[in-house]
């Protein structure tokens, strides 16, 4: 595969095809890997219960509503609308409501496929980001592509890319404002502070949007925020250094006064504009009467804040024991990965012909050889950051600061591996920082055998991928197979 890959490179003509190419192949691989089959099962699998059903009200009502007891299998069998005119009390913001709904919309919420089909679609477009981003940081086409192929083929991406839950599209604008931000950090300047950062005003817009899918989108948007004031103070005072004429010393209004106002302005844009965004999504609720809580008040503005303090104590007294519960120092390594289906048959039942019975599974666990690597990547991207002042290395921990370490002050609350995937690009950008660094610190002699065993490193990702499909997308298979899986006793 290196050897062809070799020769394809090599000559300018078949170059230039490659690099046209090969970002819409990685992304039709997602695509496919997204896509086929995605209305299995035609049944509400795990949280699907609250936020598809919540969707269908929403995009129907302006509001959430409640269901008839026990209203799933109606549901499932096409009868969509039995829901009632009373207020449902939902806990996470509407806007990731409101974009399933319009998938359910646009294909018919008779259809389970239509329940998926928005957050499949964002999971694709996460996938291209991810290229784009890559090269930014990479400055390379063939490291975009290998973190693209890495977050295509990852189970854990694969199955929250397949399922109607909130957390993927967090991601997606979490992953979208981190783009804006490096474009923000390529175009900005150090002169007089300026109001023109249409870059920066994109990131409070994406980071309302993740917060308005749910709230843990506010932990990005602090750090992203912290990042802009605190690298443009850093810059100002380099700039004024370097101006400096010799055996003088820098006087610190020379940049703290530029550097304070600049984060004012930068703050402005960020944090109102990213609330705009927030309430905004609250539109439904605003305009229509029947919501919850949306008459507790005259003024419902006063009402949204009085919905707001009701879903806050739910969330911070959450602390309901559930067997996929897993504390968040777990998650970098994949211990306790969330079983979103299974169902299983006995020899001859409905056509099982296996001995040990059948096994139809969907499973939230990511490619072995992907996160562990990257969670031993993340620390020495940490490492090099602290010892090194690694640029590209602290956007990249970036990413994990805003979506991983504020878990880990919830310790004790009812939390779920799948939420990892509002960090996981960052975890395979870690990972393909610190492979190509590998290569590029080799010696002449060493590159050929480096290379070759980086690209059986990629080989051998993607068969475990094609070993654990099955598991992600719910093939019905032996239940010896399925156990064949369970590398550890926490994953069952």
């Amino acid at each position: 595969m290196i050897a062809l890959l070799n020769r394809v490179l090599a000559d300018e003509k078949s170059r230039r095809r490659f690099n046209l190419a090969a970002p819409w192949l990685v992304i039709a691989l997602a695509a496919f890997l997204r896509l086929w089959n995605l209305g299995y099962p035609k049944k509400l699998v795990f949280d699907e219960t609250y936020y598809v059903k919540d969707a269908w009200t929403l995009w129907n009502t302006g509001a959430e509503k409640a269901w008839p007891k026990e209203p799933n299998l109606a549901f499932e069998a096409g009868q969509v609308n039995t829901y009632l005119n009373d207020p449902s009390f939902v806990v996470h913001p509407p806007l990731g409501k409101w974009i399933m709904g319009l998938g359910m919309w646009l294909l018919g919420p008779e259809h389970s496929y239509s329940w998926r089909i928005s957050v499949a679609v964002l999971s694709i477009a996460a996938v291209g980001l991810i290229m784009i981003i890559a090269k930014i940081l990479f400055q390379t086409r063939i490291w975009a592509l290998a973190a693209g192929f890495l977050f295509a083929i990852d189970g854990h991406a694969i199955v929250l890319g397949r399922t109607g839950l909130l957390d993927g599209i967090l991601m997606f604008f979490a992953l979208l404002a981190f783009y804006f931000l490096l474009r923000h950090l390529q175009t900005r300047t150090l002169g007089s502070p300026s109001w023109r950062q249409p870059w920066l005003l994109a990131v409070g817009i994406s980071l309302g949007a993740a917060s308005a899918v749910k709230w843990s989108g506010l932990y990005f948007l602090a750090a992203f925020g912290l990042y802009v004031a605190i690298s443009d103070a850093i810059e100002r005072r380099k700039a004024a250094l370097a101006q400096l004429p010799a055996g003088e010393s820098l006087a610190l209004r020379s940049w703290i006064l530029p550097s304070a106002l600049q984060g004012v302005i930068s703050f402005v844009l960020l944090v109102p504009t990213a609330l705009i965004t927030y309430v905004a999504s609250w539109a439904g609720w605003l305009l229509t009467s029947g919501g919850y809580d949306r008459d507790s008040n005259s003024n419902p503005f006063l009402a949204l804040w009085k919905y707001h303090q009701d879903a806050y104590g739910f969330h911070v007294n959450l602390h309901t024991p559930h067997s996929y519960a897993a504390n968040p120092i777990t998650w970098l390594l994949a211990i306790r990965p969330t079983s979103f289906f299974y169902e299983g048959l006995s020899n001859g039942q409905d056509g099982c012909g296996s001995p040990s019975g059948c096994s139809s599974a969907i499973t939230a666990l990511g490619n072995p050889l992907i996160w562990l690597p990257a969670a031993a990547a993340l620390l020495f991207l940490a490492y090099l950051f602290v010892t090194r002042k690694s640029k590209v290395g602290g956007l990249i921990l970036l990413g994990i600061a805003g979506g991983y370490l504020p878990w880990l002050a919830f310790m004790n609350r009812t939390v779920f591996q799948f939420y990892s995937i509002a960090f996981l690009p960052w975890m395979i950008l870690a990972l393909v920082y610190v492979i190509r660094m590998y290569l590029l610190t080799r010696s002449s002699d060493e590159l050929p055998r480096a290379v070759r065993f980086v690209g059986g490193y990629f080989g051998l990702t993607f068969a475990v991928s094609l070993f654990f499909l099955p598991l992600w997308i719910g093939t019905w298979t032996p239940y010896w197979y399925w156990h064949l899986h369970m590398w550890l006793p926490s994953w069952i």
